[in-house]
C-alpha cells in the first residue's frame, strides 16, 4: 500500500519541472537509477521519469493499493506551487488554508492538478485486476498514520467507505475497491490540513 506516494511528474505554476528535477537529484544521490524498471526506462526518452508512479506503475506486478488525495498538500506546496515559482507570495494564503482562502484562479489550477492525477491513474483504474485505490478530494498528505483519518467515526469517506474499510476490502479480497471522490468542494468528510 502506498499512502501519499503517488507523486506526479507535472509542471509547476511557473511551467518548470520542479518535481522532476528534485527526483532526478534524489535518484543520482542514492544511486537508484540501477533499480528503475528496465522496461520502463527503455520506453522513456527521459528514463528518470520511471521513478514517478505514473510511469512505473504499469510495470508493477504485485497487488498494489494507492491511497492518495487528489489535492495532496505536500505536492501542492513543494511541486505545484514551490516557493521558487511564487516569489511574490500570491499563493501564500491559499497554501495556508486551501479550503477557505483560494481564489477562483487558484482553485482552477488545483482542479487541473486533480485532473492530471486522474489521468495518470486511468490505466491502473481500468486495467489493474489486483490493484485497489482510495483517492479522495481532501487537502491532505499521509492519511493512514492517524486514527482520525484511518478509521474514526468521522474519518474521510468515499462512497460512504472509510480508508480502513476500503483497504480491508481490497486486502481480504471481499470486493473490488477502486474509489474516486468527486472534485473539491463536494466532500464534507475531509480533515483538511491547515499549515
Amino acid at each position: 500500500m502506498s499512502d501519499a506516494g503517488f507523486f506526479l511528474d507535472v509542471r509547476d505554476i511557473g511551467l518548470q519541472h520542479t518535481s522532476r528535477l528534485f527526483f532526478e537529484k534524489l535518484i543520482l544521490l542514492q544511486g537508484a537509477e540501477q533499480f528503475l524498471n528496465a522496461n520502463c526506462t527503455g520506453s522513456r526518452y527521459y528514463p528518470y521519469q520511471c521513478f514517478f508512479p505514473q510511469y512505473a506503475l504499469p510495470y508493477v506486478k504485485a497487488p498494489y493499493f494507492i491511497l492518495n488525495s487528489a489535492y495532496d498538500v505536500f505536492q501542492f506546496h513543494h511541486y505545484l506551487v514551490p516557493p521558487s515559482a511564487d516569489l511574490s507570495g500570491h499563493w501564500a494564503k491559499c497554501k495556508r488554508n486551501p479550503a477557505e482562502a483560494c481564489n477562483l484562479h487558484q482553485l482552477t489550477v488545483l482542479q487541473g492538478f486533480r485532473f492530471e492525477m486522474l489521468k495518470a491513474l486511468l490505466f491502473f483504474y481500468e486495467y489493474s485486476k489486483t490493484g485497489g485505490m482510495f483517492l479522495n478530494s481532501c487537502f491532505a498528505h499521509c492519511q493512514s498514520e492517524s486514527q482520525d483519518t484511518w478509521f474514526a467515526p468521522d474519518s474521510p469517506r468515499v462512497h460512504n467507505r472509510t480508508i480502513a474499510e476500503s483497504v480491508g476490502d481490497w486486502y481480504f479480497e471481499r470486493r473490488a475497491t477502486k474509489l474516486v471522490d468527486c472534485a473539491y468542494p463536494c466532500d464534507n468528510s475531509c480533515h483538511n490540513l491547515k499549515s
